[in-house]
């Protein structure tokens, strides 16, 4: 019998998934739609990164196009916008992931505490409805709120007496709070939902036999929720690294104007006003995909670092 297990085993791959797919073909009809979506929408437009290796003409299509090789990403080097345009997003991107991803733990834990099931569902669905307002109506309200003369800022600046307060949307430095303040407001509740799910899982009888040596309630948090919702925290830690030049760019936009576009351009929205509004899609191809590999760099050394340091990674 064991022998049979063994050749079963060593008998080619190809082999061995036509008989997983006959065994278990529910399943697979069942993935079925969700792969070819995923074929259609993430891996068929992949050919469109030719654009960035082509003087490209949508009249002439991509066969048609005249082939450029590496002349769009040399442009882009050498453009004066390169090195402001890639500090603004790394700044942005670092100063964002450094003050939004610890939010969410700190609130799935502070969720975790609450032990009156009504007032925990209605915590967790207070801070999970931000995460459902639109962009553009979230910053729609950062300007109500913020006006200076009918908003709530210019109403708690008259109170302490000054008459002509600063608009904070034509102050360079007040860009970056705001971007941070409006993603920590939006997404730091839905992001704490997988933490949440992570703490529902630890054994109950931990906290019993902790609270019998004694231990606080800090001191519970401390070695048994934290250790336990680590591995969900290096793992989602190497999955935004992985995007961290993937700014939210419709806030980026939103927020931007003429008087902080000094720190607000970052390559999303650059890319943005290239390719479309002035039609330069070879170039704008060039720079979202410079972008994209950046990306995937990160990833890979990010994963190699954590799988060497902690034994966690994506693989």
């Amino acid at each position: 019998m064991a022998k049979k297990a063994a050749l079963s085993h060593e008998a080619p791959y190809g082999k061995r998934l036509l008989r997983d797919i006959r065994k278990n073909y529910p399943l697979y009809l069942l993935a079925l739609p969700a792969v070819i979506v995923i074929i259609l929408l993430n891996y068929m437009p992949m050919y469109g990164i030719v654009m960035a290796f082509q003087d490209f003409r949508p009249v002439r299509g991509f066969f048609g196009s005249r082939w450029v090789g590496f002349a769009n990403f040399e442009r882009f080097f050498n453009s004066y916008q390169f090195v402001d345009l890639l500090k603004n997003t790394l700044t942005l991107s670092l100063m964002n992931l450094l003050f939004t991803f610890p939010v969410p733990i700190f609130l799935a834990i502070m969720i975790n505490q609450v032990y009156k099931p009504r007032l925990k569902k209605t915590i967790q669905t207070v801070v999970y409805l931000p995460h459902f307002i639109a962009t553009v109506v979230l910053v729609s309200m950062l300007h109500v709120l913020f006006n200076t003369r009918t908003g709530l800022y210019g109403v708690i600046a008259g109170m302490f007496g000054v008459t002509n307060p600063t608009n904070l949307f034509a102050l360079k430095s007040s860009f970056r709070p705001m971007f941070i303040g409006a993603s920590i407001w939006q997404n730091a509740g839905w992001d704490s939902i997988i933490y949440i799910a992570a703490l529902t899982s630890i054994d109950p009888s931990l906290y019993e036999a902790a609270t019998v040596d004694g231990a606080t309630k800090a001191q519970r948090v401390w070695h048994i929720d934290v250790p336990s919702i680590l591995p969900t925290m290096v793992t989602l830690l190497i999955m935004r690294c992985g995007s961290i030049m993937n700014l939210n760019f419709d806030r980026t936009y939103l927020l931007q104007n003429d008087l902080n576009i000094g720190i607000s351009e970052i390559i999303s929205t650059y890319e943005y006003k290239i390719g479309l509004a002035q039609g330069q899609f070879s170039y704008s191809a060039a720079i979202g995909l410079f972008n994209n590999i950046v990306n995937l760099v990160l990833l890979l050394i990010v994963n190699k670092i954590s799988k060497e340091a902690s034994g966690t990674g994506l693989w």
